[in-house]
């Protein structure tokens, strides 16, 4: 079976297991889903859901959230992983949307990855979910399955990102990024997965793959 064919076998499985997935993160409009998912890095998206109500409650725009402290933000998010770093970043970008973009979010994906604590995935993120502008966010779940079931090699994520936009349709890859991201937390975990148990790895698993997996 070519990747091609792998791929169309595992979109028609995961429309079936996930077919509306929502976003996980909470949020309401493109700013607070920029900050919710600079939040998540090193995060669980439920630690995110739980902190992002109290700190939307104080600051829901960027100009609201700009005139907060630091200090005031770290004390919103204290719970989160890297709370320091993303208290300090979440202000200096929300100062930038209101400097050079007028206190809205931008589409462009440069002009996103130009802010503070704004990566690659976190703009992707945005782009699609937002915008439903075309991108493929890669996140550990993304690039570990893709590997797993042959479709990249796992070399690094920039890769896996090239791969999969090359084998589903550019207008599934919003709703394909996020399938999987769910079908890896309900169906196949890193470690201890029973690979011929899995509606997907028990065909699509590489040998390659499951002699890895195999020797943990």
């Amino acid at each position: 079976m070519t990747r091609a064919e792998k791929a169309r076998k595992i979109g028609r499985l995961l429309d079936r297991l996930h077919p509306l997935p929502d976003v996980p993160l909470d949020h309401g409009d493109p700013f607070t889903l920029l900050v919710a998912v600079m939040l998540s890095a090193q995060t669980t998206d439920e630690r995110v859901n739980k902190v992002t109500p109290a700190l939307f409650a104080r600051a829901s725009t960027p100009e609201k959230m700009a005139a907060l402290k630091t200090s005031e933000i770290l004390g919103l998010i204290r719970t989160c992983g890297l709370a320091p770093q993303k208290a300090k970043a979440i202000r200096e970008t929300s100062k930038l949307l209101v400097e050079r973009h007028a206190g809205r979010v931008p589409e462009d994906l440069e002009a996103l990855e130009a802010l503070p604590g704004v990566g690659h995935k976190t703009a992707s993120v945005v782009r699609v979910q937002a915008f439903g502008k075309p991108a493929f966010p890669v996140d550990t779940h993304i690039h570990r399955l893709a590997a797993r079931w042959g479709l990249s090699s796992g070399k690094n994520v920039v890769q896996t990102e090239r791969d999969l936009k090359k084998l589903f349709p550019e207008e599934t890859w919003g709703k394909v990024h996020l399938q999987i991201i769910y079908f890896g937390r309900t169906h196949c975990p890193a470690r201890g997965h029973d690979l011929g148990a899995c509606p997907i790895c028990g065909w699509a698993a590489t040998k390659a793959r499951i002699r890895k997996e195999s020797r943990r």
